[in-house]
């Protein structure tokens, strides 16, 4: 039985969702700013920085197995999850600094960077795993689900976008802007003090409805039935089938993101306009987060009644293949030669324009596919009897890790094939540079739409199997409280 029933307080959510945030900044971090950090402010060769952030993520997904493995075993009278929120964010925020404060301050060496990235992955999942799993234990209702989802992913967006504002207006507002090697020192400091205080926060907000014994002591643990769970996993059709449409989604999410800021700088030029009629100084860079903050609040409005009309599944192929379309008709106007000249207000709007909605189109499309996951675990639950939310999750961040770590290896490339120089200036990038770099942006991301549209399309379970589920497991429950013994 799931720990509430029926509609989900406010201040649940709202604490449910707030250790999302130390996700936020971690991803922001590493999607962000950490491949131009290391390129072209350290100057380490980019295609270097991506094969080190892809094997971290790797190394970090095929662990994650174990993590959800020991989560789902944990025994305690605080429960599963709580000893792991309470412990893992100190060690995180010290890595976090680590990653952004590299000894001597010079770049380290690819072991180097490929170390410290692993450790802050890890500690990470440490976190996340064990989160994300309680959110079916919270509750099994379909709806309320997507709402601890939307939550989860306001909350996040909103981690990660407060670092990104914190980094161009105070840690990175000097004349090199996001290259000021210094202001990543202050900007490490404060993303790591939002992580641990954010994670620890969650769970003291959720310890009194989740702080008990598990229902059943889990079995003991055994490593080789560790990775044996995962590969149980990922023996559930439905299972496959997310993860197919997952996979290609979190490749494209990963490479826009990693490839992002080259995009805003050497294409757009977004640092070089000011936007008028405002009491403080604000650049076109600058309003870059707060664009992609409207985005996430009208995905939090929209994704709700989208799941209820059209379901999940279609709901997260129509927000892929929606987010590439929006988000490449500037750039198809702009090689085309029919843009207004970049560096201006006007292109800076527009281009704004069709970022809110694409962005709010992909977000609404991953957290659809997120949610999914929550239904796999009843339907897993009525073939074997077992509740294994951390095998599912572990599962799931294994596929987001991998292709997270793809994308930003696919970005590190394309840079590199397009052969952005190093320590390169915003106007002074040709387009014999800025061409092929968007048309291979434009085919890899197109490939990777139609991938995740047409798996996620085929997810298979709906809110009426889930429904119908739910009541067969609540009367088997029932029945074994009773010592009834019902027919097959």
């Amino acid at each position: 039985m799931a720990f509430t029933q029926g509609p989900l307080p406010i201040r649940l959510r709202l604490t449910q969702g707030l250790g999302a945030m130390a996700f936020g900044v971690k991803d922001n971090g590493f999607s962000f700013f950490l491949l131009i950090f290391y390129n072209q402010v350290l100057g380490m060769d980019a295609g270097l920085v991506g094969l080190a952030l892809m094997l971290a993520l790797v190394f970090d997904a095929v662990l994650d197995p174990l993590i959800g493995y020991f989560s789902d075993r944990t025994y305690t009278r605080w429960g599963r999850r709580l000893p792991w929120l309470y412990i893992a964010p100190w060690p995180l925020a010290i890595m976090w600094i680590l990653l952004w404060s590299p000894p001597g301050g010079e770049a380290p060496s690819f072991f180097g960077l490929l170390g410290i990235a692993v450790g802050v992955r890890v500690l990470l999942s440490a976190c996340e795993v064990p989160q994300v799993s309680l959110l079916p234990e919270i509750t099994s209702d379909y709806d309320e689900r997507t709402t601890l989802f939307r939550y989860r992913y306001l909350m996040g967006w909103g981690g990660g976008i407060l670092m990104m504002v914190l980094a161009y207006t105070v840690f990175m507002r000097g004349p090199d802007g996001i290259l000021e090697p210094e202001g990543y020192v202050g900007f490490g400091i404060a993303g790591a003090a939002i992580m641990a205080l954010s994670v620890v926060g969650s769970a003291l907000g959720l310890h009194k409805l989740v702080a008990h014994p598990p229902a059943k002591r889990p079995p003991p643990f055994r490593w080789r039935d560790a990775f044996a769970e995962i590969k149980e996993a990922f023996s559930e059709k439905a299972f496959l089938i997310f993860a197919a449409g997952a996979m290609a989604a979190y490749i494209s999410q990963g490479t826009t993101f990693s490839i992002s800021n080259y995009l805003n700088v050497f294409v757009w030029q977004l640092d070089q306009v000011e936007i008028p009629g405002l009491p403080i100084r604000l650049t076109g860079l600058t309003a870059y987060p707060l664009v992609l903050f409207l985005s996430a609040v009208l995905m939090f409005i929209v994704v709700s009644p989208l799941h209820r009309r059209f379901g999940k599944a279609y709901t997260a192929a129509g927000g892929a293949l929606a987010a590439f379309v929006l988000a490449f008709i500037p750039y198809m106007l702009f090689l085309l030669g029919a843009w207004p000249q970049v560096g201006t207000l006007n292109s800076t709007m527009l281009f704004y324009l069709f970022l809110v909605f694409a962005n709010a189109s992909g977000i609404v499309s991953m957290i659809s596919a997120s949610s999914m996951v929550a239904e796999i675990i009843e339907l897993f639950e009525e073939r074997t009897g077992e509740r294994a939310e951390g095998k599912f999750y572990a599962g799931n961040w294994l596929v987001q890790k991998c292709a997270t770590g793809a994308g930003i290896f696919i970005s590190g490339q394309i840079i590199a094939l397009a052969q952005m120089p190093a320590k390169a200036k915003a106007g002074e990038v040709g387009m014999d540079v800025l061409s092929p770099m968007i048309l291979l942006y434009a085919g890899v991301s197109l490939i990777l739409a139609v991938i995740a549209a047409y798996w996620l399309a085929r997810f298979p379970i709906t809110r009426e199997s889930h429904e119908a589920r739910l009541a067969l497991l609540d009367d088997a429950a029932r029945a074994d409280a009773e010592g009834e013994v019902l027919p097959p």
